[in-house]
């Protein structure tokens, strides 16, 4: 499948061979530095075998093997014998650029062959002729294919985890005592147990993570870049399972990279993940499938007066490396698709609580109304692979707001603290309400510059508001909160094993941003949050609407690939359809019909059995890659009645997901609000008149806080 990629097409590749190999965690040790407008540093991989390769060819190893271990075997005499490469190399920015002069220039970086090199393919994706060199070599080397875009690769070297100090205690484990003590397989060993370690080691892990990721290189690697893909090979190597397990990538981004903005805001440069269509394979070389699932730590440097934050479960404080530079170090230790992984760095600063009495205050009302809902269910096991998570955490399932902080240019802190800082703590219980157990530990919220693409994203640990919603005031800063609050659960904790599936994570996050929201109006009435969503019912609908009769067919359908929905090549390679496409970008049917295929499921339960049904569903998938069959058998195995008029998997595939257009269904019972009394000049009317009476009663309220329905 690799070969028939094109990338001139709209669609995006994904090329990383997953099923072959997989990464299980990354050390990055990276510098920001903004006169050239470049990332530069060192990434480590540390993989295991895939498990479609464990599955499928056991039975030809044995063969394989022999012709191998004649010529493979090195010797220890031999190991960590690379001029130039040692310990701190690995964590120096002077000593790494002082190997690129002393050995092979980033110009030079072949060897005879052609095979070593940082110039990309014009071919663009590159086929088993120019990767593998089978004519040359006369053999199939086995290649590790990374996602990779917009990068210069300078060198790659298999890591020698056997000379870390203390690393021998995972040596000593009983799956081990029949293995044999060759080198190579001690190596892959060591990394086998550290990336296994049971949960509650986590920072035992963290730490063998990074003293591994600073042990010396035994040997260089062949590598070739191309439009879209790093592909690596050791000569001689022809299974994953003989691979290196552990590999040390040096590399920069390009200015150009698509994967991060350089931009400035009020307070001076800053550069940040921008949610780019390409993810995140210009700032990493990195598996993009959304099945490579990982856990992740970075340190990084940048001169004082800077602030890095990221998608990390620590809050994390500069170290003083020298005068005027300064590091952070951020972790994760719950596996997610490295697409998740966000870096935002400018001289912002952090906006401050008014005065702590108000947010305990805050935190007590809404304790209260969390005791209504019903989270006896988490009790149950985890569905997901082992992790610390916070669903098994006592404490954390009873902490209805998760510790916050705000980050802005100075200039705008002012009208943070107005109305920011406020809305937080509500939207954030007013989801725990709703949903249960807050899946990350922690939240800070960035405004970032108006000219950023959306009014916000949402990455774990982080959200990037954009500026352009403040002057919106409480309403407008609150609902996209919600939004993004909502993509915790929605987008991030349970995401799309297909990434053409974006209605599971925007359909749901905008149809709980209502629902968040209503929550956290205490002041408003029942009738009155029941108004306020009809009338965004009704302009949503009439967007949607707008957007069907002005856009193409094939962009319309929120499962373009159909009954191969999640399907991939033998490799693990596969492609986002249309993921490259211009116009998708801007729009919003993914957004918009996902929000009513949820809107009329909920209309059928009835709002309470609805929300208890998606409680159930995030219980049952945290952790976890979902397709949409997923979340509709689930949940139409609670209303069973429902199969008798007709509701199905197959008949919402039909009307919903795999068709283009308005859905061909009752609209008159499912959508009140576009017939009757429920008419869009009736709605006008009423909000004028409510408008009105809200004018008469609130004299004081100042006039740019006042809602004018008039100009809806």
């Amino acid at each position: 499948m690799e070969t028939q990629l094109d990338p001139m097409k709209d669609d995006l590749p994904l090329m990383a061979n997953t099923s072959h190999m997989l990464v299980k965690h990354y050390v990055l040790d990276l510098n920001v530095d903004f006169k050239s407008k470049v990332i530069e540093g060192i990434i480590v991989l540390f993989l295991e075998t895939g498990s479609r390769f464990k599955k499928t060819s056991s039975a030809g190893k044995e063969g394989c093997q022999t012709q191998f271990d004649g010529a493979c075997k090195i010797r220890t005499s031999e190991l960590c014998h690379i001029p130039g490469t040692n310990v701190s190399a690995c964590s120096s920015k002077t000593e790494c650029n002082d190997f690129v002069v002393c050995g092979k220039s980033e110009e030079d970086a072949s060897d005879k062959d052609g095979n070593h090199s940082n110039k990309e393919q014009a071919s663009g994706i590159s086929n088993s002729k120019n990767c593998c060199n089978i004519e040359n070599h006369g053999n199939k080397d086995f290649l590790l294919v990374l996602d990779c875009c917009d990068l210069s690769v300078l060198k790659v070297e298999e890591v020698d985890v056997a000379a870390v100090s203390g690393i021998e205690k995972f040596t000593r484990s009983a799956k081990l005592t029949d293995v044999s003590k060759e080198l190579e397989n001690l190596r892959h060993q060591i990394v086998h147990e550290l990336v296994t370690l049971p949960a509650d080691r986590w920072k035992e892990q963290l730490y063998y993570f990074t003293c591994c990721s600073q042990a010396p290189g035994c040997g260089e690697l062949l590598f070739t870049t191309g439009t879209w893909s790093l592909e690596i090979r050791k000569p001689g190597v022809q299974t994953p399972k003989d691979f290196p397990h552990a590999i040390r990538i040096w590399y920069k981004t390009k200015p150009e990279g698509r994967s991060v903005t350089w931009t400035m805001d009020q307070s001076g440069p800053c550069v940040y993940t921008m949610g780019s269509p390409i993810n995140n394979r210009a700032l990493f070389p990195c598996q993009e499938p959304p099945v490579a699932l990982s856990t992740w730590q970075a340190s990084v440097r940048t001169a004082a007066g800077f602030v890095v934050l990221m998608s990390g479960e620590n809050s994390a404080e500069p170290v003083q490396l020298q005068e005027g530079m300064l590091s952070w170090y951020y972790y994760v230790t719950m596996p997610m698709p490295a697409s998740t992984f966000t870096i935002a760095v400018g001289c912002w600063q952090e906006v401050k609580q008014q005065s702590f009495t108000a947010s305990v205050q805050t935190n007590t009302t809404f304790s209260l109304l969390s005791s209504q809902a019903d989270f006896r269910c988490h009790e149950e096991i985890c569905g997901h692979v082992e992790y610390p998570c916070r669903f098994q955490n006592p404490a954390a399932r009873l902490q209805d707001i998760i510790p916050y902080r705000v980050f802005a240019p100075s200039c705008l802190m002012e009208r943070c603290k107005e109305h920011l800082l406020q809305l937080i703590p509500q939207c954030l219980s007013a989801a725990y309400i709703t949903l249960g157990t807050h899946p990350f530990s922690r939240l800070d919220v960035l405004i970032v510059p108006s000219n950023f693409s959306s009014l916000g994203m949402a990455s774990p640990h982080i959200i990037f508001l954009s500026q352009s919603v403040l002057p919106g005031g409480s309403h407008l800063c609150g609902t996209r909160l919600c939004h993004e609050i909502a993509h915790a659960w929605f987008g991030l904790a349970i995401g799309a094993r297909d990434w053409t599936e974006e209605w599971l994570s925007e359909g749901f996050a905008t149809f709980l941003e209502d629902i968040f929201w209503a929550r956290a109006q205490q002041q408003l009435s029942h009738d009155e949050v029941k108004g306020h969503q009809e009338l965004k019912a009704l302009l949503r609908w009439r967007r949607l609407r707008d957007e069907v009769q002005n856009s193409e067919e094939e962009l319309q359908v929120l499962r373009p690939k159909k009954e191969s929905t999640g399907e991939s090549s033998e490799s693990g390679a596969s492609i986002v359809k249309h993921g490259l496409k211009a116009e998708k970008v801007f729009m919003q049917v993914h957004y918009l019909k996902g929000y009513f295929l949820l809107r009329s499921l909920a209309r059928i339960m009835g709002e309470a059995s609805y929300l208890a049904s998606l409680r159930k569903f995030v219980h049952k998938f945290h952790g976890q890659l979902v397709l949409s069959q997923d979340f509709l058998c689930m949940l139409l195995e609670d209303i069973p009645e429902q199969k008798e008029s007709g509701l199905t998997v197959e008949s919402i595939f039909q009307n919903w997901l795999d068709t283009s257009g308005i859905p061909k269904v009752n609209t008159k019972h499912q959508f009140p609000f576009i017939s009757g009394h429920y008419g869009f000049e009736l709605q006008v009317t009423k909000w004028i008149q409510t408008n009105q009476r809200i004018r008469k009663s609130s004299k004081k309220k100042r006039k740019q806080d006042e809602v004018v329905f008039q100009k809806v």
